[in-house]
């Protein structure tokens, strides 16, 4: 059945839309490139994979040898959430007879569609996760178990897929189990009406069962179910910060890594392109109901009660609900209901959140990427250019921006835009975050860190912009963590050097709550801004000798954002 014709929502709305299209459809879709194909077999190893068996607690799963790793794909961790499952929490999987095929990752969950691509994009059925193990792994009576790590993907909470990301190079260099995760995405994640009460957001609920699943699971791979690292980019950061102040994530990771999303990030007005309203990631309750009431009306679901609505709502197809307009309308998770009861940075701000060991980190140039992609449609070539889009982001605060970031310090106003979102939306915020966190946790490991790889490999799908580099960009530290991930060019044997380090870094980090290792420079605590040591981040860069601990507060002039409001 083709996607109706929907009735427009409110101007300011429907104008946002037509504005961030584009642009969302590509940084959710970015994440999505490493596969060849939707549910697409990995690569066969040059070393001679061959079948492998495991029983997990729902049955025996084949998975494929590669050598030095093996990979277990398409592992179910809840029932397919379709039919009268639609928009309600996990529900548990069933067991299996015999032996299931584990050798390619399941279909992606359902992607908002990217523009000129008819008919629907992954499946509803998606709710299965990815282990990747080295080899040989510990026997289930072995004493000395290996961490484990669950990768959270981002994508806006609109697209991307655990599959994606290719993770031998963690679990063979680091010795550790990584498992990456699918989670339902778009109206199908994030969708709320007052039939549903104060039901939360179904993507992070399916975040949580997954890491049931690995609690269960993770000893039949060889791996410590008390020593979980949870860790995820953009979305995927968005989320952990989710589970840090959720009350029913209690004990289900020990560890968490946010790359480039904290409690705190959000976007000025304009940041996106002219007209485009503020951006914060979680909304009230209230306000996905509302969206749900329309979507309803929309689509036809209007009359009886409650029941009757969602039932109308439950028997749509996926691809009249899996339009363009309807899954933007609904990719930030709600709070004011059991597992968010309250927005995550005053949870946080207020010392509601898990006790674990925490990296927080940023890249040096995180918004080079999303002013990149919008600059065909928003050019800002001039400084009259750039002067009208601060005072549209800051207004009678503008002038003031500019004093800190004139135009005439970076190569062109478009750079020097971007270097002012990087810190406000970025930067400062994650860095505000490490202080409310030490505040109310002073004894808690915590660590910061700023990719800062100003050559850093491109990646694929990002438009050419002559005279703007992306430099260190937003995401531009996946292809060091993940070899899947595709770039425009290859690495330099200083980039294969630092990925190796990062890769130490992340799994001495999950193995003992502590990044460092004897034969790697020092990554220092960080402190908040009272400390004798403040601000203290590792700054991860290719260059001979610069990996080193740097004031990230003050290069990015985080006491100027202080004092001005959100």
């Amino acid at each position: 059945m083709s996607p109706v014709k929907t009735a427009p929502l409110p101007s300011r709305r429907a104008g946002l839309r037509a504005l961030l299209l584009p642009l969302l459809c590509t940084v959710a879709l970015l994440a999505a490139t490493a596969a060849p194909a939707t549910g697409a077999p990995r690569p066969p190893r040059s070393d001679g994979p061959s079948d492998t068996v495991v029983r997990t607690d729902l049955g025996r799963v084949r998975g494929v040898s590669h050598g030095s790793y093996a990979t277990f794909d398409g592992l179910p961790y809840a029932a397919p959430p379709t039919g009268t499952l639609r928009w309600r929490a996990p529900a548990p999987s069933t067991r299996w007879q015999g032996v299931r095929d584990a050798t390619k990752p399941a279909q992606r969950c359902v992607q908002m569609p990217a523009p000129g691509v008819s008919g629907v994009v992954g499946s509803e059925d998606c709710l299965y996760l990815n282990v990747t193990v080295p080899t040989p792994t510990p026997k289930p009576s072995a004493k000395q178990r290996l961490p484990v790590l669950v990768w959270m993907h981002g994508g806006a909470f609109l697209g991307g897929s655990g599959g994606d990301y290719s993770a031998e190079q963690l679990a063979v260099r680091g010795e550790a189990v990584l498992v990456t995760v699918n989670y339902r995405l778009g109206i199908f994640g994030y969708f709320g009406h007052s039939g549903l009460g104060s039901a939360p957001a179904f993507g992070l609920a399916d975040q949580q069962a997954a890491l049931r699943w690995v609690r269960a699971n993770a000893e039949h791979f060889g791996g410590d179910p008390r020593n979980v690292t949870l860790f995820g980019e953009s979305a995927g950061a968005l989320s952990i910060c989710a589970h840090l102040t959720s009350p029913t994530a209690v004990g289900l990771f020990q560890r968490a890594v946010l790359q480039s999303g904290s409690c705190r990030t959000s976007f000025p007005r304009g940041a996106l392109g002219p007209g485009t309203p503020a951006y914060e990631p979680f909304v009230p309750q209230a306000e996905v109901q509302t969206a749900g009431t329309e979507a309803a009306r929309q689509l036809g679901c209007t009359t009886g009660s409650g029941d009757d609505v969602l039932a109308c709502l439950r028997g749509q197809s996926t691809d009249r609900l899996a339009t363009a307009q309807l899954m933007q309308s609904f990719n930030r998770p709600a709070f004011g209901n059991a597992l968010l009861p309250m927005a995550p940075d005053q949870a946080l701000a207020s010392g509601r959140f898990h006790r674990v060991p925490v990296i927080l980190g940023t890249n040096h140039d995180e918004m080079r990427m999303f002013v990149g992609l919008s600059l065909a449609a928003f050019p800002i070539r001039t400084e009259d250019d750039y002067r009208a889009r601060l005072v549209e982001a800051f207004g009678a605060a503008a002038p003031g921006v500019e004093a800190q970031y004139p135009a005439a310090h970076h190569l062109t106003p478009a750079l020097a835009w971007a270097a002012v979102l990087t810190d406000r939306s970025f930067t400062c915020t994650t860095l505000a975050v490490g202080r409310d966190i030490a505040v109310h946790a002073p004894g808690l490991p915590l660590y910061g860190y700023e990719f800062s790889d100003r050559d850093a490999p491109v990646l694929t799908g990002l438009p050419p912009n002559p005279g703007f580099p992306y430099g260190a960009a937003h995401g531009f530290e996946m292809p060091f963590l993940f070899s899947s991930l595709p770039t425009e060019r290859g690495m330099t044997d200083a980039q294969r050097a630092l990925s190796d380090r990062m890769v130490g870094y992340w799994t001495s980090f999950a193995r003992t709550g502590n990044p460092n290792t004897p034969d790697a420079p020092p990554w220092p605590l960080l402190h908040p801004s009272s400390s004798p040591h403040p601000r203290s981040v590792q700054s991860l860069t290719p260059r001979p000798g610069a990996i080193h601990a740097v004031d990230a507060y003050s290069a990015h002039h985080c006491s100027f954002w202080d004092g001005l409001p959100r």
